[in-house]
């Protein structure tokens, strides 16, 4: 089988194209780059984006990442992740059953519970916000809306290395690449130390950190 990942690395894909380093599957990248980013993203010679026909005859949403794996097409980037960890991930993947549940709990609890807020937090300061009345109000709100997560997340790293099965799996690396988004803001992750170091050790990695090194060679 052929595993073709559509989209760019500054994008919810490099969460998948962290997971093929992991696992060290080759993969065909076809760049699919957000149609906001382009002035006209229609004009004659626009790269191929979520808006072009093309990438609509493969996924209808018009969004990134889309992995096809042979006959399989699957948006959303942490069930890509739990399929490719549970397919070729050998132990990044789940063991068990019981571990695949985990795993999924994992993934949804971080969309739902941690995801909005992180990403708020990021364009904050990635759009210089954070310095303003309207911006630190965000964060403030984001900042105590991950108050019960975050405190959760950091009773579990205190007495655990990793999220499942005492190793690195794919829940991990979901987990981590959510709260990515929340590392501009400069002391959140700290006043959490257990979250913050295993968030530092999962970005140790080589694999990420050939990722982004991907990510950065990006135009932004």
């Amino acid at each position: 089988m052929t595993v073709t990942i559509y989209g760019v690395y500054r994008s919810r894909a490099s969460r998948n194209y962290w997971m093929a380093e992991e696992i060290g599957l080759p993969v065909v990248s076809v760049p699919v780059i957000q149609a906001y980013r382009l002035p006209d993203c229609h004009a004659p010679g626009a790269p191929l984006n979520t808006r072009s026909p093309a990438f609509l005859a493969i996924s209808p949403a018009g969004a990134i990442p889309v992995m096809t794996d042979g006959d399989l097409v699957l948006t959303e980037s942490l069930a890509i992740n739990l399929h490719l960890a549970r397919t070729y991930g050998g132990d990044l993947g789940p063991r068990n059953p019981a571990e695949d549940a985990l795993m999924q709990a994992a993934a949804l609890h971080a969309a739902t519970a941690i995801e909005p807020w992180s990403l708020a937090i990021l364009f904050a300061f990635a759009e210089g916000r954070a310095d303003t009345a309207e911006g630190q109000a965000v964060v403030t709100d984001c900042t105590r809306k991950l108050a019960r997560p975050l405190a959760r997340l950091e009773e579990h790293f205190a007495r655990n290395a990793f999220l499942v099965g005492g190793r690195f799996t794919a829940a991990d690396l979901n987990l981590a690449e959510i709260l990515r988004y929340a590392q501009g803001h400069p002391d959140l992750l700290p006043s959490h130390p257990a979250l913050d170091r295993w968030l530092r050790t999962c970005q140790d990695r080589p694999a990420f950190r050939s990722m982004w090194e991907r990510r950065n060679a990006e135009p932004a």
